[in-house]
Protein backbone atom coordinates (compact mmCIF):
# COMPACT_ATOMS: atom_id res chain seq x y z
CA UNK A 1 0.00 0.00 0.00
CA UNK A 2 1.47 3.55 -0.93
CA UNK A 3 2.09 5.64 2.25
CA UNK A 4 0.37 9.20 2.74
CA UNK A 5 3.38 10.76 1.83
CA UNK A 6 4.26 14.78 1.10
CA UNK A 7 2.04 17.11 -0.66
CA UNK A 8 3.64 19.99 -2.20
CA UNK A 9 0.61 22.33 -2.13
CA UNK A 10 0.32 21.50 1.89
CA UNK A 11 3.65 20.34 3.29
CA UNK A 12 6.44 23.62 4.26
CA UNK A 13 9.19 21.10 3.06
CA UNK A 14 9.90 17.99 1.48
CA UNK A 15 12.70 16.78 4.26
CA UNK A 16 12.35 13.45 6.04
CA UNK A 17 9.94 12.13 3.86
CA UNK A 18 9.54 7.87 3.30
CA UNK A 19 11.04 6.62 0.88
CA UNK A 20 8.79 5.02 -1.82
CA UNK A 21 7.92 1.15 -1.53
CA UNK A 22 8.25 0.87 -5.35
CA UNK A 23 9.19 -2.15 -7.15
CA UNK A 24 12.86 -0.31 -8.64
CA UNK A 25 13.59 -0.36 -4.70
CA UNK A 26 14.26 -3.78 -4.58
CA UNK A 27 16.15 -4.04 -7.50
CA UNK A 28 18.97 -1.44 -6.63
CA UNK A 29 20.12 -0.53 -2.56
CA UNK A 30 20.42 2.53 -2.26
CA UNK A 31 24.20 3.66 -1.62
CA UNK A 32 25.45 4.90 1.67
CA UNK A 33 24.08 8.35 2.88
CA UNK A 34 26.32 11.42 1.49
CA UNK A 35 26.98 14.10 4.19
CA UNK A 36 24.75 16.72 4.64
CA UNK A 37 25.81 20.73 3.96
CA UNK A 38 27.12 21.89 6.96
CA UNK A 39 28.70 25.18 7.88
CA UNK A 40 29.28 28.06 5.60
CA UNK A 41 29.96 27.02 2.36
CA UNK A 42 30.96 28.95 -1.14
CA UNK A 43 29.69 27.75 -4.91
CA UNK A 44 29.04 29.83 -8.15
CA UNK A 45 25.63 27.58 -8.92
CA UNK A 46 23.47 26.12 -6.12
CA UNK A 47 21.42 23.18 -7.69
CA UNK A 48 18.35 22.62 -5.73
CA UNK A 49 17.07 19.02 -5.98
CA UNK A 50 19.04 15.91 -6.58
CA UNK A 51 17.00 13.97 -9.25
CA UNK A 52 17.54 13.94 -12.75
CA UNK A 53 17.53 17.52 -14.14
CA UNK A 54 19.78 18.52 -10.92
CA UNK A 55 22.37 16.02 -11.65
CA UNK A 56 22.63 16.69 -15.12
CA UNK A 57 22.77 20.23 -14.61
CA UNK A 58 25.49 19.63 -12.52
CA UNK A 59 27.28 17.06 -14.64
CA UNK A 60 27.04 19.33 -17.63
CA UNK A 61 28.11 22.73 -16.13
CA UNK A 62 31.45 20.95 -14.98
CA UNK A 63 32.02 18.59 -17.85
CA UNK A 64 31.60 21.30 -20.54
CA UNK A 65 32.07 24.75 -19.03
CA UNK A 66 33.92 24.13 -15.94
CA UNK A 67 32.01 25.96 -13.64
CA UNK A 68 31.51 24.99 -9.42
CA UNK A 69 28.55 24.09 -8.48
CA UNK A 70 27.30 22.07 -5.54
CA UNK A 71 23.78 19.90 -5.24
CA UNK A 72 21.10 20.64 -2.37
CA UNK A 73 18.90 17.06 -2.15
CA UNK A 74 16.54 17.57 0.21
CA UNK A 75 16.14 13.91 1.59
CA UNK A 76 18.52 11.55 -0.25
CA UNK A 77 19.09 10.95 -4.42
CA UNK A 78 16.71 8.00 -5.23
CA UNK A 79 13.74 9.76 -3.27
CA UNK A 80 11.42 12.12 -5.56
CA UNK A 81 9.92 11.26 -8.90
CA UNK A 82 13.53 10.54 -10.40
CA UNK A 83 13.03 7.16 -9.08
CA UNK A 84 9.02 6.70 -8.72
CA UNK A 85 8.36 6.68 -12.49
CA UNK A 86 7.47 4.38 -14.72
CA UNK A 87 11.06 4.79 -16.58
CA UNK A 88 9.35 5.41 -19.77
CA UNK A 89 12.11 7.20 -22.26
CA UNK A 90 9.76 9.13 -25.09
CA UNK A 91 9.82 12.12 -27.37
CA UNK A 92 7.42 14.78 -25.87
CA UNK A 93 6.33 16.17 -23.43
CA UNK A 94 2.99 18.13 -21.83
CA UNK A 95 0.00 17.33 -23.56
CA UNK A 96 0.06 20.02 -26.79
CA UNK A 97 -0.14 17.52 -29.83
CA UNK A 98 2.42 19.18 -32.51
CA UNK A 99 -0.05 20.46 -35.00
CA UNK A 100 -2.13 22.20 -31.93
CA UNK A 101 1.87 24.13 -31.23
CA UNK A 102 1.53 25.04 -34.95
CA UNK A 103 -1.66 26.85 -34.60
CA UNK A 104 -0.66 28.41 -31.25
CA UNK A 105 3.08 29.41 -32.66
CA UNK A 106 3.85 28.49 -36.30
CA UNK A 107 4.88 25.49 -38.02
CA UNK A 108 9.24 26.40 -37.25
CA UNK A 109 8.29 26.49 -33.58
CA UNK A 110 6.57 23.46 -33.38
CA UNK A 111 9.79 21.99 -35.86
CA UNK A 112 11.91 23.51 -33.25
CA UNK A 113 10.20 21.83 -30.10
CA UNK A 114 9.84 18.41 -32.34
CA UNK A 115 13.56 18.45 -32.45
CA UNK A 116 14.28 19.25 -28.93
CA UNK A 117 12.41 16.30 -27.50
CA UNK A 118 14.30 14.34 -30.02
CA UNK A 119 17.67 15.37 -28.96
CA UNK A 120 15.90 14.51 -25.40
CA UNK A 121 15.86 10.47 -26.06
CA UNK A 122 18.93 10.76 -28.46
CA UNK A 123 20.75 12.85 -25.48
CA UNK A 124 19.54 10.10 -22.78
CA UNK A 125 20.78 7.21 -24.79
CA UNK A 126 23.71 9.00 -25.23
CA UNK A 127 24.27 9.06 -21.82
CA UNK A 128 23.76 5.27 -20.88
CA UNK A 129 26.11 4.25 -23.18
CA UNK A 130 28.99 6.22 -22.89
CA UNK A 131 28.74 6.39 -19.09
CA UNK A 132 27.71 2.28 -19.11
CA UNK A 133 25.01 2.86 -17.18
CA UNK A 134 23.27 -0.55 -16.23
CA UNK A 135 19.51 0.50 -16.23
CA UNK A 136 17.74 -2.24 -18.32
CA UNK A 137 16.72 -0.02 -21.19
CA UNK A 138 14.39 -2.68 -22.93
CA UNK A 139 13.45 -3.24 -26.41
CA UNK A 140 12.62 0.02 -28.96
CA UNK A 141 9.34 0.90 -29.70
CA UNK A 142 6.45 3.33 -28.09
CA UNK A 143 2.63 1.66 -28.67
CA UNK A 144 0.35 4.17 -28.41
CA UNK A 145 -3.37 2.19 -28.51
CA UNK A 146 -6.64 3.70 -29.21
CA UNK A 147 -9.32 2.99 -26.79
CA UNK A 148 -12.34 3.92 -29.43
CA UNK A 149 -12.57 4.28 -32.83
CA UNK A 150 -12.55 7.81 -32.99
CA UNK A 151 -9.02 7.89 -30.93
CA UNK A 152 -7.53 5.70 -33.63
CA UNK A 153 -8.42 7.98 -36.45
CA UNK A 154 -6.44 11.05 -34.33
CA UNK A 155 -3.75 8.55 -34.28
CA UNK A 156 -3.82 8.29 -37.52
CA UNK A 157 -4.06 11.96 -38.65
CA UNK A 158 -1.48 12.64 -35.88
CA UNK A 159 0.94 10.28 -37.05
CA UNK A 160 0.90 11.44 -41.02
CA UNK A 161 1.13 15.23 -39.57
CA UNK A 162 4.03 14.11 -38.06
CA UNK A 163 5.83 12.42 -40.82
CA UNK A 164 4.61 15.39 -43.43
CA UNK A 165 6.08 18.47 -41.48
CA UNK A 166 8.51 17.29 -38.84
CA UNK A 167 10.46 14.03 -39.23
CA UNK A 168 11.76 14.89 -42.85
CA UNK A 169 14.65 13.29 -43.50
CA UNK A 170 14.49 11.43 -39.74
CA UNK A 171 14.49 8.01 -39.42
CA UNK A 172 11.28 8.55 -37.57
CA UNK A 173 8.09 5.69 -38.77
CA UNK A 174 5.21 5.13 -37.25
CA UNK A 175 3.49 2.13 -38.22
CA UNK A 176 -0.33 1.09 -37.80
CA UNK A 177 -1.42 -2.00 -36.41
CA UNK A 178 -5.15 -3.59 -36.64
CA UNK A 179 -6.90 -4.27 -33.39
CA UNK A 180 -6.39 -8.23 -34.33
CA UNK A 181 -2.63 -8.01 -35.22
CA UNK A 182 -2.14 -6.27 -31.63
CA UNK A 183 -3.60 -8.74 -30.30
CA UNK A 184 -1.80 -11.34 -31.91
CA UNK A 185 1.84 -10.27 -32.09
CA UNK A 186 1.49 -7.40 -29.79
CA UNK A 187 -0.46 -7.08 -26.12
CA UNK A 188 -4.00 -9.49 -26.01
CA UNK A 189 -5.42 -5.77 -24.86
CA UNK A 190 -9.19 -6.38 -25.10
CA UNK A 191 -10.15 -2.63 -25.20
CA UNK A 192 -7.92 -2.07 -27.82
CA UNK A 193 -9.15 -0.46 -31.00
CA UNK A 194 -5.71 -0.67 -33.06
CA UNK A 195 -2.33 0.90 -32.22
CA UNK A 196 0.31 3.01 -33.37
CA UNK A 197 3.77 1.82 -33.47
CA UNK A 198 6.59 4.79 -32.81
CA UNK A 199 9.72 3.32 -32.77
CA UNK A 200 11.82 6.04 -30.90
CA UNK A 201 10.62 4.97 -27.36
CA UNK A 202 11.75 2.31 -24.45
CA UNK A 203 11.67 1.59 -20.97
CA UNK A 204 14.34 1.91 -18.30
CA UNK A 205 14.98 1.11 -14.86
CA UNK A 206 14.36 4.66 -13.26
CA UNK A 207 16.72 4.29 -10.13
CA UNK A 208 19.18 2.66 -11.47
CA UNK A 209 19.16 5.51 -14.68
CA UNK A 210 19.21 8.28 -11.69
CA UNK A 211 22.08 6.19 -9.53
CA UNK A 212 23.95 6.12 -12.91
CA UNK A 213 23.79 9.60 -13.40
CA UNK A 214 24.60 10.51 -9.87
CA UNK A 215 27.87 8.29 -10.21
CA UNK A 216 28.95 10.51 -12.98
CA UNK A 217 28.76 13.70 -10.72
CA UNK A 218 31.07 11.70 -8.43
CA UNK A 219 33.73 10.57 -10.81
CA UNK A 220 34.22 14.29 -11.53
CA UNK A 221 34.24 15.41 -7.59
CA UNK A 222 31.03 17.52 -8.12
CA UNK A 223 29.46 17.44 -4.43
CA UNK A 224 26.12 16.36 -3.70
CA UNK A 225 24.59 17.44 0.14
CA UNK A 226 22.05 14.81 1.16
CA UNK A 227 19.55 15.62 3.84
CA UNK A 228 20.11 19.39 3.30
CA UNK A 229 16.81 20.75 2.45
CA UNK A 230 16.23 24.30 1.43
CA UNK A 231 14.40 25.92 4.57
CA UNK A 232 15.27 29.56 3.54
CA UNK A 233 16.31 31.66 0.83
CA UNK A 234 17.36 35.08 1.29
CA UNK A 235 18.84 37.43 -1.62
CA UNK A 236 21.24 40.11 -0.96
CA UNK A 237 23.61 42.16 -2.89
CA UNK A 238 23.46 39.83 -5.91
CA UNK A 239 24.04 37.39 -3.75
CA UNK A 240 21.81 34.24 -2.96
CA UNK A 241 22.06 32.44 0.42
CA UNK A 242 20.45 29.30 1.01
CA UNK A 243 20.18 28.16 4.46
CA UNK A 244 19.71 24.02 5.21
CA UNK A 245 19.42 22.53 9.08
CA UNK A 246 23.08 22.39 9.57
CA UNK A 247 24.57 24.96 6.83
CA UNK A 248 24.22 27.71 4.33
CA UNK A 249 25.06 27.57 1.01
CA UNK A 250 26.26 31.45 -0.36
CA UNK A 251 25.71 31.35 -4.36
CA UNK A 252 26.44 33.40 -7.26
CA UNK A 253 23.33 31.92 -9.31
CA UNK A 254 20.73 29.38 -8.27
CA UNK A 255 18.56 26.41 -10.44
CA UNK A 256 15.28 25.39 -9.12
CA UNK A 257 15.35 21.33 -9.80
CA UNK A 258 12.86 20.07 -7.79
CA UNK A 259 10.08 19.79 -10.22
CA UNK A 260 6.69 19.00 -8.72
CA UNK A 261 8.99 18.22 -5.09
CA UNK A 262 9.09 21.97 -4.74
CA UNK A 263 7.85 23.23 -1.86
CA UNK A 264 4.34 25.40 -1.95
CA UNK A 265 6.84 28.08 -1.17
CA UNK A 266 10.18 28.17 -2.13
CA UNK A 267 10.91 31.08 -4.65
CA UNK A 268 8.31 33.42 -5.99
CA UNK A 269 9.65 32.45 -9.06
CA UNK A 270 7.89 29.33 -9.22
CA UNK A 271 5.29 29.63 -6.33
CA UNK A 272 1.90 29.07 -7.47
CA UNK A 273 2.53 28.27 -11.07
CA UNK A 274 2.40 24.53 -11.25
CA UNK A 275 0.10 21.71 -10.35
CA UNK A 276 1.41 19.08 -8.61
CA UNK A 277 -0.27 15.81 -10.18
CA UNK A 278 -0.67 12.24 -7.82
CA UNK A 279 0.62 8.53 -10.47
CA UNK A 280 0.15 5.68 -9.27
CA UNK A 281 1.43 2.45 -9.92
CA UNK A 282 0.70 -1.08 -9.67
CA UNK A 283 3.44 -4.00 -10.23
CA UNK A 284 2.01 -7.11 -10.38
CA UNK A 285 3.94 -10.72 -8.82
CA UNK A 286 6.51 -12.20 -12.20
CA UNK A 287 4.19 -14.02 -14.68
CA UNK A 288 4.67 -17.70 -15.87
CA UNK A 289 5.41 -18.20 -19.42
CA UNK A 290 2.24 -19.89 -19.40
CA UNK A 291 0.51 -17.34 -17.49
CA UNK A 292 2.26 -14.89 -20.44
CA UNK A 293 0.80 -16.83 -23.26
CA UNK A 294 -2.69 -17.09 -21.46
CA UNK A 295 -2.91 -13.21 -20.92
CA UNK A 296 -1.59 -12.39 -24.68
CA UNK A 297 1.63 -10.52 -23.40
CA UNK A 298 4.23 -10.99 -26.37
CA UNK A 299 5.54 -7.32 -26.06
CA UNK A 300 8.13 -5.46 -23.64
CA UNK A 301 8.01 -1.73 -24.78
CA UNK A 302 6.30 1.38 -23.70
CA UNK A 303 2.75 1.36 -23.88
CA UNK A 304 -0.05 4.02 -23.25
CA UNK A 305 -3.52 4.42 -24.18
CA UNK A 306 -5.08 7.51 -25.51
CA UNK A 307 -7.62 8.36 -22.53
CA UNK A 308 -7.73 11.94 -21.15
CA UNK A 309 -6.95 9.71 -18.07
CA UNK A 310 -4.16 7.55 -19.48
CA UNK A 311 -3.32 4.38 -18.56
CA UNK A 312 0.38 3.41 -19.13
CA UNK A 313 2.44 -0.31 -18.88
CA UNK A 314 5.16 -2.54 -19.75
CA UNK A 315 6.38 -5.79 -19.35
CA UNK A 316 9.24 -5.29 -16.90
CA UNK A 317 12.61 -7.74 -17.79
CA UNK A 318 11.62 -9.94 -14.96
CA UNK A 319 7.99 -10.35 -16.64
CA UNK A 320 6.34 -8.35 -14.11
CA UNK A 321 3.72 -6.07 -15.48
CA UNK A 322 3.64 -2.82 -14.54
CA UNK A 323 0.52 -0.87 -14.69
CA UNK A 324 -0.08 3.40 -14.24
CA UNK A 325 -2.30 5.62 -14.14
CA UNK A 326 -3.67 8.91 -12.07
CA UNK A 327 -4.07 8.60 -8.07
CA UNK A 328 -5.71 10.78 -5.34
CA UNK A 329 -6.18 14.05 -5.94
CA UNK A 330 -5.02 15.14 -2.58
CA UNK A 331 -1.67 13.45 -0.93
CA UNK A 332 -3.62 12.64 2.19
CA UNK A 333 -5.53 10.27 0.44
CA UNK A 334 -2.65 8.63 -1.74
CA UNK A 335 -2.68 5.56 0.75
CA UNK A 336 -6.32 4.52 0.60
CA UNK A 337 -6.49 1.15 -0.76
CA UNK A 338 -9.26 2.60 -3.56
CA UNK A 339 -6.63 4.10 -5.94
CA UNK A 340 -4.55 1.09 -5.78
CA UNK A 341 -7.58 -0.82 -6.42
CA UNK A 342 -9.25 1.23 -9.54
CA UNK A 343 -5.70 0.46 -11.25
CA UNK A 344 -6.06 -3.55 -11.11
CA UNK A 345 -9.90 -3.08 -11.92
CA UNK A 346 -8.98 -1.03 -14.98
CA UNK A 347 -5.58 -3.60 -15.31
CA UNK A 348 -7.97 -6.48 -15.12
CA UNK A 349 -10.14 -5.02 -17.76
CA UNK A 350 -7.72 -4.70 -20.40
CA UNK A 351 -5.63 -8.13 -19.61
CA UNK A 352 -8.92 -10.38 -18.19
CA UNK A 353 -6.40 -13.05 -17.72
CA UNK A 354 -4.56 -11.33 -15.01
CA UNK A 355 -7.47 -10.80 -12.68
CA UNK A 356 -6.50 -13.48 -10.60
CA UNK A 357 -2.54 -12.38 -10.43
CA UNK A 358 -1.72 -10.11 -7.23
CA UNK A 359 -0.49 -6.72 -6.97
CA UNK A 360 3.25 -7.08 -5.43
CA UNK A 361 3.74 -3.27 -5.60
CA UNK A 362 1.84 0.05 -5.26
CA UNK A 363 3.22 3.21 -4.57
CA UNK A 364 2.80 7.13 -5.48
CA UNK A 365 4.57 9.77 -7.36
CA UNK A 366 4.01 13.61 -8.19
CA UNK A 367 4.26 15.10 -11.40
CA UNK A 368 3.94 18.77 -12.55
CA UNK A 369 1.73 20.07 -15.37
CA UNK A 370 1.78 23.64 -16.45
CA UNK A 371 -1.11 25.97 -16.41
CA UNK A 372 0.13 26.19 -20.75
CA UNK A 373 0.50 22.51 -20.72
CA UNK A 374 4.53 23.25 -21.68
CA UNK A 375 7.82 22.48 -19.82
CA UNK A 376 9.65 25.68 -19.35
CA UNK A 377 13.03 25.50 -18.88
CA UNK A 378 13.49 29.09 -17.90
CA UNK A 379 16.69 31.60 -16.47
CA UNK A 380 16.77 35.29 -15.45
CA UNK A 381 19.29 37.07 -13.49
CA UNK A 382 21.24 33.99 -12.37
CA UNK A 383 17.86 32.23 -11.47
CA UNK A 384 16.83 29.24 -13.26
CA UNK A 385 14.68 26.28 -13.43
CA UNK A 386 12.62 23.62 -15.17
CA UNK A 387 9.27 22.30 -14.44
CA UNK A 388 6.05 21.33 -16.01
CA UNK A 389 7.37 17.55 -17.35
CA UNK A 390 3.47 16.53 -17.38
CA UNK A 391 5.00 13.05 -16.56
CA UNK A 392 7.57 12.75 -19.91
CA UNK A 393 10.67 14.28 -17.61
CA UNK A 394 12.60 10.86 -17.62
CA UNK A 395 13.75 12.01 -21.40
CA UNK A 396 13.36 15.65 -21.56
CA UNK A 397 15.13 16.20 -18.19
CA UNK A 398 18.24 15.53 -19.95
CA UNK A 399 18.20 18.04 -22.23
CA UNK A 400 16.37 20.82 -20.02
CA UNK A 401 19.47 20.20 -17.96
CA UNK A 402 21.99 20.76 -20.67
CA UNK A 403 19.96 23.80 -21.80
CA UNK A 404 20.02 25.29 -18.69
CA UNK A 405 23.68 24.67 -18.30
CA UNK A 406 24.38 26.72 -21.00
CA UNK A 407 22.36 29.64 -19.87
CA UNK A 408 24.15 29.80 -16.43
CA UNK A 409 27.15 29.54 -19.07
CA UNK A 410 25.26 32.95 -20.96
CA UNK A 411 24.76 30.82 -23.86
CA UNK A 412 22.08 31.55 -26.09
CA UNK A 413 19.31 29.01 -25.85
CA UNK A 414 17.03 28.16 -29.00
CA UNK A 415 13.70 31.01 -29.36
CA UNK A 416 11.21 28.45 -28.78
CA UNK A 417 8.53 28.86 -26.27
CA UNK A 418 10.12 25.96 -23.78
CA UNK A 419 13.18 28.66 -23.48
CA UNK A 420 12.09 31.85 -23.62
CA UNK A 421 9.02 32.07 -21.40
CA UNK A 422 8.30 31.93 -17.93
CA UNK A 423 5.97 29.59 -16.19
CA UNK A 424 2.62 31.35 -16.42
CA UNK A 425 0.76 32.25 -13.55
CA UNK A 426 -2.15 29.45 -11.91
CA UNK A 427 -5.18 31.38 -12.31
CA UNK A 428 -7.20 30.83 -8.63
CA UNK A 429 -4.00 28.99 -7.41
CA UNK A 430 -5.57 28.05 -3.86
CA UNK A 431 -8.80 26.31 -5.82
CA UNK A 432 -6.43 24.33 -8.81
CA UNK A 433 -6.95 21.09 -6.74
CA UNK A 434 -10.87 21.64 -7.18
CA UNK A 435 -10.21 22.44 -10.57
CA UNK A 436 -8.42 19.31 -11.34
CA UNK A 437 -11.03 17.31 -9.46
CA UNK A 438 -13.51 18.90 -11.63
CA UNK A 439 -11.23 17.85 -14.37
CA UNK A 440 -10.98 14.52 -13.59
CA UNK A 441 -14.71 14.00 -13.96
CA UNK A 442 -15.22 15.06 -16.50
CA UNK A 443 -12.15 13.19 -17.95
CA UNK A 444 -13.70 9.81 -16.91
CA UNK A 445 -17.17 10.88 -18.69
CA UNK A 446 -15.45 11.99 -21.90
CA UNK A 447 -13.55 8.71 -21.83
CA UNK A 448 -16.22 6.42 -21.37
CA UNK A 449 -18.90 8.16 -23.07
CA UNK A 450 -17.19 10.62 -25.51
Amino acid sequence: MPQALYDPLINQSPAKQPFAHSYWAITQSLPALLPSLKGSQQTDVAIIGGGYTGLLTAYYLATQYHIDCRVLEANQVGFGASARNAGFVLKGSGRLGYSAMAERWDLDTARGIYSEFSQAVSRVEGLIQQHHIQCEPQDKGYLKVAHNPKALKNLKAAAEYIQKNMAQGSDFTAEFITAEHFREQYLNHHQAYGALRLNDGFGINPLKLLLGYKSMLEKQGITINEQSCVRDWIEENGKHRLVTDQGELLANKVIMAGNAYSPKQLNQRIDDKFLPILSNIIVTEPLTADELKAAGLHSHQVTMDTRILKYYFRLLPDNRLLFGGRGAVWGKDAAKPIYGQRLKLAMDKCFPHLSRKKVAYNWTGWIAASMDDMPHVYGKNGVGYSLGYCGAGVSFSAQAAFRLAQSIAGETLPNLPLYNSPLPQMPFAKARRLGQWGYYHYGWLKDKFG
